[in-house]
């Protein structure tokens, strides 16, 4: 009999053997565990810039972009971050209303409006963007060298995966 009350360091009990549906061992599949990380190192290193600045990560992530690639419409900015357009909808007019973006029009399409860090978004930029290098500096300090760089091509190839899953599936999302 399952205790109803299990102790939280316990690992979950496995399903009985009868159990008759596919069992995905969450635990181990990459996309959640890359998931899981990717979500703990940017609440970690939130905090440290939301404490300060009063910033979320989806306001840093565009501040980040902008300081990056200037002049991007909204759609770009979602599009380079792969963040939920609406999500970057929301966070460019909070930035907005904060001064620390603007917008203008495009120079040759005056219907295409673009964004770009302000004098004070990038005084933000220049103390937020050196906080987030050392926490990465600090991340990666157990890493060797050669380490970090076969990380980084790791990651590469997995982008490089992503592009390959999603040109052959039948799940992949039309424009």
């Amino acid at each position: 009999m399952n205790d109803p009350n299990p102790t939280p360091d316990a690992p979950p009990a496995p399903l009985p053997a009868e159990h008759p549906h596919a069992v995905l061992e969450l635990e181990r599949f990459l996309p959640y565990r890359l998931s899981v990380l990717s979500n703990r190192v940017s609440q970690t290193i939130a905090h440290l810039y939301d404490q300060r600045f009063g910033l979320a990560i989806t306001e840093w992530r565009i501040m980040a972009v902008l300081g990056r690639f200037s002049d991007l419409s909204a759609g770009e900015v979602a599009e380079r971050t792969a963040m939920d357009k609406v999500a970057v909808s929301r966070a460019v007019a909070k930035l907005l209303e904060r001064g620390l973006i603007k917008r203008d029009t495009h120079g040759d399409d005056r219907r295409r409006s673009v964004l770009a860090l302000s004098e004070v978004g990038y005084s933000v930029y220049d103390e937020v963007a050196p906080m987030t290098l050392e926490c990465e500096r600090r991340l990666l300090s157990g890493f060797s060298p050669e380490e970090r760089e076969q990380i980084s091509r790791l990651i590469d190839k997995l982008s490089d995966g992503v592009v390959h899953m999603t040109g052959s599936t039948p799940w992949k999302q039309s424009d």
